[in-house]
């Protein structure tokens, strides 16, 4: 029943494994930097230095503080922006690639349906999903540790748990754009430009009239600097993120029924 997903989840295993490792690292980069950046943010003088809209863009909360240092260089700039875009690019690739080299046929030339192809591929994305969020936890809470810093260990494990519908919502993104394409190149071009288009949208709409308008974009229901600056938990968000990704999948199953190969 699950042939597809454990076949792809498999592949895509070392990978993922490789990718938890770099971004461990970077996150240990990060804590081994800090300390001279909060000398050098102190009291906030530096930071008031920087124009409003990148402050905006890449939420800074504050800088003197691990937890606001990490929320920005490591969580948005690593989880926000880069892990999302590589999980919209892993899901847009898949589908049209099968279909752009002729191996689509192949498969669903089996007693096998396109809803459950479908459904399958996205499943398989749990894995590199899943196995980035496994080491840097212990790497930031040790790293921290070792630079005279603590940092409040259900805040670091919300900061990741709660990535997880995130980054499934940017990777239904690239589902729907990869069953609607023939080629994968241009369905993972499209993927990358949506989901930094909509992070970007959300970033420089909020706190204006025309906010709502942001709601649509995942970044506007995963906030790592409110969990890990305020303790705030946004499980509406959430909640948010698991609907859309089910709007997501569901479209795509619909679209790929209906269209020719």
């Amino acid at each position: 029943m699950t042939a597809i997903a454990r076949y792809d989840g498999r592949r895509r295993l070392r990978g993922s494994l490789y990718l938890s490792v770099a971004v461990s690292a970077l996150a240990a980069l990060d804590i081994w930097v800090y300390p001279s950046f909060r000398d050098a943010f102190a009291g906030e003088d530096l930071l008031d230095a920087y124009p409003d809209q990148l402050l905006q863009l890449f939420d800074v909360q504050t800088m003197t503080t691990i937890e606001g240092f990490l929320a920005t260089e490591l969580y948005v700039f690593g989880w926000i922006i880069l892990l999302g875009l590589y999980v919209a690019y892993l899901a847009a690739g898949r589908v049209a690639g099968d279909i752009e080299h002729e191996r689509m046929d192949i498969l669903l030339s089996l007693p096998v349906s396109r809803a459950r192809t479908v459904t399958e591929v996205f499943a398989a994305l749990a894995v590199p999903i899943v196995v980035v969020n496994l080491l840097p936890p212990a790497v930031v809470f040790v790293g921290s540790a070792l630079i005279g810093e603590s940092i409040a260990v259900a805040d670091l494990l919300a900061v990741h748990l709660l990535s997880v519908p995130y980054l499934f919502a940017c990777a239904s993104i690239g589902l729907v754009v990869s069953v609607a394409s023939d080629r994968a190149d241009i369905a993972q071009r499209i993927a990358l430009g949506v989901v930094f288009g909509l992070y970007l949208i959300e970033s420089l709409v909020v706190g204006t009239d025309y906010q709502v308008v942001g709601v649509v974009a995942p970044s506007r229901h995963y906030d790592p600097a409110a969990i890990l600056v305020d303790g705030t938990y946004d499980l509406v968000g959430a909640v948010a993120l698991t609907g859309m990704t089910g709007l997501l999948l569901a479209a795509s199953i619909v679209w790929f029924r209906r269209r020719d190969l």
